[in-house]
């Protein structure tokens, strides 16, 4: 078993190792007494794999009961977020009780938020079962839903108790679905490791997922330690989603969260080496490592449709918002910017989107 531990508000530990799901109730009962247990999970993680967990939970004198929605970032709204906190309700969840976060970045975005919110704050496990939530969204203690005017806009800091990663859940996944998790690998090595994005230049290695995995773990928890809430360094982890999150909510979340970062880190690079805010041209290799991972590498939308999306995105502070740009492989910055400049930034990145394409 792999380990890396999050030192946060709360400090907790990430496990990751091959079969841990069916033996989930084991690894919760080590850290957290038998109580009833609420498993958050969406319509296609329920038929896969909410009986082996449920199972698992019963073994060790845990009692359980599961909600479950459809399926997609569509469900990441306030009406699902009541369904759950009624749901929490009925079934008697107390203080001393447990939620479990069980599927993707959305199942955990929303168990978090309930764990956060429903009687001030009860204790939450994730156990991510996507590629993309396993690698990112997983630690870290970001948790919300989307409001009609943007992507992630209502929601609060709040750290699991535990986090378990199964890599054999990822079998499962569609191609499209796996490659959202390899545009996040990509960030992380855009940002903190070049020897990992290496490797991801010539497509993730499947035989080494489970280091693969630990690696992005260990560098997100570098950042967490050192700014939980987001207000410093751990802004860095945001490279590629301005443009990305702008890019999801133009479609309406047709085009997955993955793609879209994958299409905005292109995007950023570009632009930060035409207007001269970078030392090195990263678009070219980011563009190679995008294709080697059956990503997209450009959107149809417009410069003032983008633009207009990426103007209400929850970086903005004031009249200014922060884009995170690259010097070279393996280092990236902040860089704030008027709003009212954004249009140029943009137009600039399509140039290269169209360069590449």
């Amino acid at each position: 078993m792999n380990k890396v531990s999050v030192q946060a508000s709360r400090s907790y530990e990430v496990l990751i190792e091959r079969g841990i799901l069916i033996n989930a109730g084991k690894e919760i009962h080590r850290i957290h007494n038998p109580c009833k247990a609420a498993i958050i999970t969406d319509d296609i993680v329920e038929r896969l794999y909410c009986d082996a967990v449920a199972a698992s939970l019963a073994e060790c004198g845990f009692s359980t009961c599961r909600f479950s929605f459809p399926n997609g970032e569509t469900s990441k709204t306030l009406g699902t977020y009541e369904d759950i906190l009624n749901f929490l309700a009925e079934s008697y969840i107390t203080r001393s009780d447990i939620i479990i976060a069980l599927g993707g970045g959305v199942v955990g975005d929303l168990a978090g938020f309930a764990a956060a919110s429903y009687l001030r704050g009860i204790d939450f496990i994730q156990i991510p079962t996507t590629y993309l939530a396993a690698v990112d969204s997983s630690a870290g203690g970001k948790t919300g839903l989307n409001l009609r005017a943007g992507k992630n806009l209502c929601g609060a800091f709040y750290q699991p108790f535990l986090v378990m990663i199964d890599c054999n859940t990822f079998k499962t996944l569609p191609q499209e679905r796996f490659s959202d998790g390899t545009a996040e690998t990509i960030k992380y090595g855009l940002i903190a490791d070049e020897s990992l994005f290496r490797i991801m230049e010539s497509g993730i290695p499947y035989d080494r997922i489970d280091e693969i995995v630990e690696r992005c773990i260990a560098i997100k928890a570098s950042f967490i330690a050192q700014d939980e809430y987001d207000n410093g360094a751990r802004r860095l982890l945001n490279f590629g989603h301005t443009f990305g999150h702008a890019i999801e909510r133009c479609s309406n979340y047709g085009i997955s969260h993955g793609h879209s970062v994958g299409i905005g880190m292109l995007m950023a690079a570009g632009a930060a080496w035409n207007m001269g805010l970078s030392a090195e041209n990263c678009a070219p290799r980011i563009a190679r490592a995008l294709e080697s991972n059956s990503l997209p590498l450009g959107v149809t939308y417009g410069i003032n449709e983008l633009t207009a999306a990426m103007a209400g995105d929850k970086k903005r502070r004031g009249d200014n918002i922060s884009l995170i740009l690259p010097n070279r492989i393996g280092n990236c910055r902040i860089h704030d910017i008027p709003v009212d400049e954004l249009v140029t930034f943009v137009t600039s990145a399509f140039e290269t989107s169209a360069s590449v394409c």
